[in-house]
């Protein structure tokens, strides 16, 4: 019996962090009803409803709250003690699901420092598209880019970004006075992300820069890319001036392989954690993505 109870408690933890049994349900790898049915027989042994059902889903009751305040701490530890106990022995994959560009620019040259640290994990990287598609749940972990506040409220900021135009240096020599005003920006061909997310104007970025520096000129024109890394390698290559993302960049400009002669500026922009599965070892690469983009600060 306590046994039971406990584990019907842990069920209501874990649907407690959805909004609906459907979703709670694909994470358990349940049905909907096999769900309902476990809610039902926890609550009857309780005594009172943990859950209210509404038209768009369901919600703690003010008793339910109070069970899941004074327990879920308690069982995320036992969960975590567990998983540092078995760790060592297990092999875990992780599917993240991510964009080709933040994938190739910042986490794929990162990715060694995990696996040195937790070579017992292992990332399953997929970058299939321009843009995340994060309604479809075949995932662990999703990072996508978005504006600030972000389309869905669940989602974790992991780091802001920044906008910087980058060239190369001949380039640059090609198109003087780009600092001095609007007319010499006439005269240069823009590289652009057309799909910065999802319903952005294909030029987005670059009139959101433009406006901000008080500059006057069309931005709806250039060459129009699906993925920002494809920009900054048109830019190395001496076709255009495009609008890189900070984090993206690594050591392009060091190198002298692209010139930045302007400033970053907030893209009011930034990547997001969205979860799909939440377990220790979820939790763990979160915690270590976390350590790289604070590294970058």
């Amino acid at each position: 019996m306590k046994s039971a109870l406990l584990n019907g408690v842990n069920l209501i933890c874990i649907v407690a962090r959805h909004t609906s049994i459907t979703s709670a349900a694909k994470e358990l790898n349940l049905t909907v009803g096999a769900v309902s049915q476990q809610l039902q027989q926890v609550e009857d042994r309780l005594g009172f409803s943990v859950f209210e059902r509404h038209a768009r889903g369901i919600r703690l009751t003010e008793q339910g709250h109070r069970l899941v305040d004074a327990t879920g701490h308690h069982l995320a530890a036992i969960e975590e003690n567990v998983f540092q106990l078995t760790r060592v022995s297990e092999r875990k994959q992780i599917r993240l699901k991510l964009t080709p560009s933040f994938a190739f620019k910042w986490l794929v040259p990162k990715l060694e420092d995990f696996h040195r640290h937790y070579p017992d994990v292992q990332i399953h990287t997929f970058a299939e598209g321009a843009l995340v598609d994060s309604e479809n749940r075949d995932f662990d972990i999703a990072i996508d880019y978005g504006p600030i506040p972000y389309k869905h409220s669940g989602a974790e900021l992991l780091m802001e970004e920044c906008l910087i135009p980058v060239l190369s240096q001949d380039y640059l020599a090609k198109h003087p006075g780009l600092d001095e005003g609007s007319e010499a920006w006439r005269h240069v061909t823009l590289l652009h992300d057309l799909m910065p997310w999802q319903g952005a104007p294909k030029d987005y970025e670059w009139l959101y820069w433009a406006s901000e520096q008080n500059l006057d000129f069309e931005t709806n024109k250039g060459h129009f890319f699906n993925r920002t890394d494809m920009a900054m390698s048109a830019a190395e290559a001496g076709v255009g001036v495009a609008l890189a993302r900070q984090a993206l960049l690594g050591s392009e400009i060091e190198q002298g392989r692209l010139v930045a002669p302007f400033a970053p500026i907030a893209a009011h922009a930034g990547y997001f954690i969205i979860t799909h599965i939440d377990d220790p070892y979820t939790r763990l690469f979160k915690n270590w993505l976390r350590e790289q983009s604070q590294l970058m600060i």
